[in-house]
């Protein structure tokens, strides 16, 4: 079985062994160590002079990285908690997504930062957030979030060697241990491929439903680690309440361009997105006000599920009770069909 961390730890090795350009950032990434996750495990030892530690300064780990690639390298650098993009703000928002337009496109800047992102490991307030929204209407960045499905590594070894734009990547915590071995869901699920057309990389659009099932009567939208809770609450919404479901899940949160969603909810008339970033202001939003300005008064029922507006508490009772889980994902979509 390779798991999704073993399917990205893969990827940062092809692309440095494909592409002398390619360098590797982070803190605590070299080895014995290998990242606070472990994704960087081992490449130190095969790259020593491209796997680079750094101090403990994420703006400036950023700011580097945005130079070098403006020199021609190819910088990925590891943030070591998603928590702390707030502290690249200025570096990404103000410089590396702006320097291709700024210099009337005669610079690219083909920058990857990684980070885990998400909570359910009891990590408390400052190590458990899914900060990726603050960043999804920033102009020039692209924000790609991998999910159980489909090849991780392929979305994030595309990237690193062929993208030309500043790239947010957004792994959740929960997914490392996934397996990626995906053909077996093929035995319950029908799952189609979809490319989104703004995209210079891989990185699909999954479209799901379960295989024989009635037409769906319901549409849910979800991404990261949130998509395979979806996975499991689909099921038990078939089995055990004959409510069917057609699953949407990006792997490119930004720029927007989901026409998938839009083409479900015309079929089903409902919509539920599922995020694990808090509820106010978030991507759910976005993919609301979307669907509402192509379909209006088309859609019969529309719903978010989010964690609540409150800091992710320490205690595992408490943090399970804020984010969202397979039975509130349950019971929202019970309460709309």
């Amino acid at each position: 079985m390779t798991t999704v961390l073993e399917s990205l730890n893969n990827a940062l090795y092809q692309a440095l062994s494909k592409d002398e350009n390619v360098i590797l950032m982070g803190e605590d990434i070299l080895s014995p160590y290998g990242g606070a996750f472990k994704v960087t495990k081992g490449l130190s030892d095969t790259f020593p002079g491209r796997v680079l530690t750094t101090p403990i300064s994420e703006a400036a780990l950023v700011g580097i990285g945005t130079g070098m690639a403006l020199r021609g390298l190819r910088p990925v650098v590891e943030i070591m908690f998603g928590d702390f993009i707030t502290l690249i703000g200025d570096q990404i928002i103000n410089h590396a997504a702006k320097f291709n337009w700024m210099y009337n496109h005669q610079v690219e800047v083909p920058l990857v930062i990684r980070t885990p992102m998400g909570g359910r490991r009891g990590y408390g307030p400052t190590h458990s957030q899914s900060l990726e929204k603050l960043y999804l209407g920033t102009p020039g960045l692209r924000t790609l979030s991998p999910s159980f499905i489909g090849d991780p590594g392929r979305i994030l070894m595309d990237v690193i060697l062929n993208g030309h734009q500043p790239v947010l990547f957004a792994e959740n915590k929960s997914l490392y241990n996934l397996s990626t071995e995906w053909e077996t869901l093929r035995k319950e699920f029908f799952i189609q491929e979809i490319h989104p057309k703004n995209a210079d990389t891989y990185s699909p659009t999954y479209v799901i439903s379960i295989q024989g099932a009635p037409e769906a009567n319901l549409t849910i939208a979800s991404y990261g680690y949130m998509a395979d809770l979806t996975r499991q609450a689909v099921l038990e919404l078939a089995y055990q309440y004959e409510i069917f479901v057609e699953m949407i899940i990006p792997s490119q949160l930004s720029p927007f361009d989901y026409p998938e969603i839009v083409r479900s909810t015309k079929r089903t008339k409902k919509l539920l997105i599922v995020e694990e970033g808090n509820l106010t202001l978030g991507w759910g939003a976005e993919v609301v006000a979307r669907t509402i300005e192509s379909l209006g008064s088309q859609i019969e029922s529309i719903r978010r599920l989010a964690s609540e507006d409150t800091p992710i508490p320490a205690s595992r009772p408490l943090e399970s009770s804020v984010l969202p889980s397979v039975e509130s994902i349950i019971e929202a979509a019970r309460s709309m069909v």
